[in-house]
């Protein structure tokens, strides 16, 4: 199988021409490099490029998620013999050995997205450690998947994904962490494979900007729970207000209606955002509908239970009603993801 070897380059080192000059007679690969708008000073790099390295431009500087579409659009129209994709950095993070191990792994597990992941513990600087360990934990609680290095760089999978990560939003360094959770939720078995961990003169040639491009991936994965944030708000200030307005009825009947009504309402708006916005299912409408029911039903009968134990042990109901519904939003985010909105 040929892989198509996908390099973004924005101002890199003479060890992008190192990494690829290993790569030299082997049939197996096609390197592609995308130039993400360099400037002239670094023209003697590119130029010095081997022979069969596919050369891409852009004009100006747009990002590393905008380099990787343009090279996997550019495989998508030109590279029909390319059975798979992988990608690496180029400025020498990934080693030779670990990329054609990563690629033989990708392989030998079709449809597969595989990830070179780093040991992130001694001699890794700060701020990577930091901004790993933060997005490592955000990403689990939106995609309901736990994957140990979500910044690696390092990744390979079949021809079959190339369309859906052009689609995946995100133009900087927040798009990988997107593609990610595309596929998480999507259902793309995720594998990590260990590679060294290089770190050269304390990665001081990466131009990942630590605040702006760590504020820029945790906005993308937040994002995938605003949907249910916003329907929690609206639930939890319509049980509110209702609870207030029927005081004077029967304490059950009071707390069942509700819990019911305004999940009713709140229902409604997350399955139209969800099915829309966040999980972009391809599932027929009828079918979406029958499965968000029955998981709409299956958490509104468990609310209700926890809700009279909790009430019952003498919790106030607005205290009550926040624990239920932290509570259930995890596990409803990963059943939505994985079985009601599910692209095939």
């Amino acid at each position: 199988m040929i892989t198509a070897l996908v390099i973004p380059a924005y101002q890199p080192s003479e060890e992008l021409l190192s990494l690829l000059s290993k790569f030299q007679g082997m049939d197996s690969f096609l390197p592609i490099v995308v130039d993400d708008g360099s400037g002239s000073d670094y023209l003697p790099v590119f130029d010095a490029l081997p022979g069969e390295v596919i050369l891409l431009r852009h004009a100006e500087n747009r990002g590393k998620g905008r380099a990787l579409k343009t090279a996997f659009q550019y495989i998508l129209q030109n590279c029909p013999q390319c059975g798979q994709t992988a990608t690496a950095d180029a400025d020498g993070q990934h080693r030779f050995e670990d990329i054609l191990r990563i690629c033989a792994c990708a392989e030998a597990n079709p449809k597969t997205l595989v990830l070179g992941s780093r040991r992130l513990d001694q001699g890794v600087p700060f701020r990577s450690r930091l901004g790993n360990g933060l997005t490592r934990r955000l990403f689990s609680v939106a995609s309901g998947v736990k994957v140990y290095d979500t910044q690696t760089g390092l990744r390979a999978f079949g021809r079959e994904y190339l369309q859906r990560f052009i689609d995946v939003p995100g133009e900087r360094y927040e798009y990988e962490t997107n593609a990610l959770l595309s596929a998480a939720q999507s259902g793309i078995p995720i594998r990590e494979e260990w590679i060294e961990t290089v770190y050269l003169d304390a990665n001081a040639s990466s131009h990942f900007r630590t605040l702006r491009d760590s504020f820029r991936i945790f906005v993308s994965i937040l994002k995938f729970s605003a949907s249910s944030l916003l329907c929690f708000l609206v639930d939890y200030s319509l049980a509110l207000l209702l609870k207030t307005l029927t005081a004077p009825w029967p304490t059950a009947l009071s707390l069942n209606f509700s819990v019911i009504a305004a999940r009713l309402v709140s229902t409604f708006i997350n399955f139209n955002i969800n099915r829309k916005l966040v999980f972009k299912g391809n599932e027929t409408l009828g079918k979406a509908i029958v499965k968000y029911a029955l998981l709409a039903i299956g958490i509104l009968l468990v609310n209700l239970l926890l809700m009279h134990v909790l009430t019952g042990l003498h919790w106030p109901f607005p205290l009550a009603k926040i624990v239920v519904e932290l509570v259930l939003f995890c596990f409803s985010f990963v059943i939505q993801g994985r079985f009601v909105f599910r692209r095939k």
